[in-house]
């Protein structure tokens, strides 16, 4: 049985781009705002590889927080489309 982690890092985003480029936990985002057809779409990727999808394309709502208790291999990388304000929490 694995660690539950409740905690870690974080970096607030608003455009596509890797959150890290290391093995983690992905732990959820956060969405403060979301307008304009947003989406989010996160890979196990350290760069701006998308071949393997961690979560596929969904629509985010403003004031929401999104769990994902995923682990990942190589790190994070997010695309966002349409206006987007998140934080990526992940240790």
């Amino acid at each position: 049985m694995g660690n539950i982690v409740q905690s870690g890092g974080y970096k607030v985003i608003s455009a596509t781009g890797n959150v890290t480029p290391m093995l983690g936990d992905l732990l959820g985002i956060w969405v403060s705002t979301a307008s304009g057809t947003p989406t989010i779409t996160i890979y196990d990727s350290a760069t701006t590889t998308t071949t393997d999808p961690i979560a596929t394309v969904f629509t985010p709502a403003a004031a929401t927080f999104y769990n994902i208790p995923a682990s990942y291999e190589y790190g994070l990388y997010i695309v966002i489309s349409g206006t987007v304000s998140a934080t990526v929490l992940f240790a």
